[in-house]
């Protein structure tokens, strides 16, 4: 569509033309301010004296009833005898105007009745003074009345409050397309069919298809629901509004539905147009009592309902919005006719991490050893942030290393710092707990090694590190998979209390080192009772419900207190059998134990291979002895003979 119209230096900026600033009306309002000033300064100064007559005054003077007398400017100022005698926060002085030759004549007759005179001559420059400091006082007024009137009149509101926050992107100023966004295949698709349409309209109304007012991105954190969101503003050759849920909410009730009036106003001006409103959740949550809410936000969430309903399709403006918390947002937000199209922004999978690899990498000297294809496998589960971050910690760590080009050891040890953290090469173990952490570690591994449906081990080390773990195993999966089998889940249940079966074992001791373990064993063994059906007892009922499907996860019970009992009786039969059953495999190959926890111990870390090569060993059959028969005997016994 041409916006050519519009390029020229004079083009009008979305949200309308700017009237100009009045000079004048700062200018009064100033003035007006000073003069009430000064008014108010001479009332309250003022307030403290009563005014009296000439007469009044003379009148005191010549019965003797003054006390003290002040000559100031063209004014006497006098306190009675009687007022003197009072204490002195209850004095009441009077003053009255004095005619310019009276003074000398009056004076003299004051002092010679014993009254105390006191004459107070006006300087020269007093007059220069005090029009010094209303003119500095007016200036300073002027100016800060202008620069409010001059955001008032541009902003609409005192102070912007009612202005919309929306970050303008007029086409491809974000500086990001498609090409930079990888591994989200599906969210492009749908994307490039709204973009399509606000570019070629009539291919979809000459079918009689309605462009969708909005849509909704959907995922976890870190998957790419901005870049996403950026790379729309780098393809569309239309405005792009961009505005984070937080920017309508605000201290001042009202604000947040008037800056969703304005936002709308500035996209209906330069439609067709695209409106980003980054976690929208913000602003969207549902209007019950289950998550708690307050006028202002409902205020500003009925404005956005009704404003999205307010314009036609045939207009052009498209609004999308992200969040990770679908859940909790308003029903009425997404009915059809508002943000009736999700899109899902999904954990890539490993075609996308690799792809996801090759863009970060894009500007990143990689030398001839490097394969991305082997970092993509080892990072199941990572979003398009953490294999970002990967790629960038590998960078700083070719340059630590005086390298001028990442190797496939950076980004392996950069996967590794992003698990476990850093090497910690100042703690000190004592032979005993390196024996222990050892033997645990080994204890992962070769019930990993030895039983079927499991992980290869990739690594393990026991070299300590700052997340905490002393030592820990790595597994680097095959393939990647998308579902588990109940004799997998067993298998990681096994793996996991490995090493407290080491422990208990060969020192006959249970140490802290098994916390973690037994905490995500106990998840697994959780969710295989109450979510996967995998019950001897329950069978196929569940008895959990997952929230925050894209955060954290986390389930909570939805069953009574009796079944709670009974899945926790589940959970503990499934973790006793785990441990039992690795503890017979260590038992079984107990030399075996022994041996490659001694080889870590010498080495400190290992690869799966190495440990791979002793398990293989041990796996070949010996060349048992020929045992001789009773025949064979008597006949070596003759031949002897």
């Amino acid at each position: 569509m041409n916006f050519g119209q519009n390029d020229s230096p004079n083009e009008k900026k979305p949200g309308g033309d700017r009237p100009k600033t009045n000079f004048w009306t700062p200018l009064i309002i100033a003035l007006a301010l000073v003069l009430l000033f000064g008014w108010i300064y001479n009332m309250v100064s003022n307030s403290q004296y009563t005014e009296t007559s000439y007469t009044d005054f003379r009148t005191a003077m010549e019965q003797n009833q003054l006390a003290e007398v002040q000559y100031r400017g063209n004014r006497v100022y006098y306190l009675t005898r009687e007022e003197a005698a009072k204490p002195a926060a209850q004095q009441r002085a009077c003053y009255t105007g004095m005619p310019g030759g009276d003074w000398l004549t009056v004076s003299n007759e004051l002092v010679a009745n014993g009254v105390k005179v006191e004459e107070q001559i006006q300087e020269d420059n007093s007059m220069i003074l005090m029009v010094l400091y209303y003119g500095i006082t007016f200036a300073i007024l002027f100016m800060f009345m202008r620069t409010l009137t001059k955001r008032m009149s541009g902003d609409g509101m005192m102070g912007g409050f009612g202005k919309s926050k929306a970050k303008v992107y007029m086409e491809k100023q974000t500086g990001v397309t498609f090409k930079d966004v990888a591994g989200q295949d599906e969210a492009k698709e749908s994307l490039k069919e709204i973009i399509d349409f606000l570019h070629n309209p009539q291919r979809y109304t000459e079918i009689g298809a309605k462009l969708p007012k909005g849509a909704l991105l959907v995922g976890s954190p870190g998957t790419g629901k901005t870049l996403l969101a950026k790379a729309v503003a780098g393809e569309a050759d239309v405005p792009f509004f961009s505005i984070s849920g937080s920017d309508f909410v605000e201290m001042f009730v009202g604000m947040g539905a008037s800056r969703v009036r304005d936002l709308f106003q500035q996209a209906a001006k330069v439609a067709p147009c695209i409106i980003f409103i980054d976690e929208i959740d913000a602003v969207g949550r549902s209007r019950d009592n289950r998550y708690g809410s307050n006028s202002e936000q409902e205020q500003t969430l009925n404005q956005l309902l009704s404003e999205i309903d307010g314009f036609e399709p045939s207009k052009g403006i498209v609004c999308l919005a992200a969040t990770n918390r679908p859940e909790i947002l308003d029903k009425a937000l997404l009915r059809p006719g508002r943000f009736d199209r999700r899109i899902i922004v999904d954990r890539p999978n490993y075609q996308g991490r690799l792809d996801t690899l090759k863009v970060h990498t894009r500007k990143i000297k990689l030398s001839e050893d490097v394969d991305l294809k082997k970092i993509a496998q080892a990072t199941a589960g990572a979003v398009g942030a953490d294999l970002a971050n990967l790629v960038n910690e590998a960078a700083l760590r070719a340059v630590r290393m005086g390298r001028k080009a990442v190797n496939q050891e950076d980004l392996l040890v950069s996967f590794e710092t992003v698990i476990a953290g850093t090497e910690k090469k100042n703690t000190v173990l004592t032979e005993m707990e390196k024996r222990l952490v050892a033997y645990h570690e080994v204890g992962h591994a070769l019930v990993s090694a030895l039983e079927k449906h499991a992980q290869p081990v990739s690594k393990i080390t026991i070299v300590p590190h700052t997340s905490g773990a002393l030592g820990y195993t790595m597994y680097l999966p095959e393939e990647e998979k998308f579902l588990s089998t109940r004799q997998e889940l067993e298998v990681e249940l096994k793996s996991l209390v490995g090493g407290r079966a080491a422990e208990q074992l060969v020192f006959g001791v249970q140490t802290t080192g098994a916390s973690n373990d037994l905490q995500r064993a106990t998840s697994l063994a959780r969710n295989m009772v109450s979510q996967y059906g995998m019950s001897s007892d329950l069978g196929l009922m569940t008895t959990a419900t997952t929230q925050n499907s894209y955060l954290d996860g986390t389930p909570y019970m939805d069953c009574s207190q009796d079944t709670a009992a009974r899945v926790d009786m589940e959970v503990k039969k499934l973790l006793d059998t785990a441990f039992d059953s690795a503890l017979a495999i260590l038992k079984e190959n107990r030399a075996l134990l022994d041996e490659v926890s001694e080889y870590l111990l010498l080495k400190e870390t290992i690869t799966g291979e190495e440990l791979m090569a002793y398990v293989n060993a041990a796996r070949e059959p010996k060349e048992a002895p020929v045992e001789e028969t009773a025949e064979e005997a008597v006949t070596e016994e003759n031949k002897e003979e």
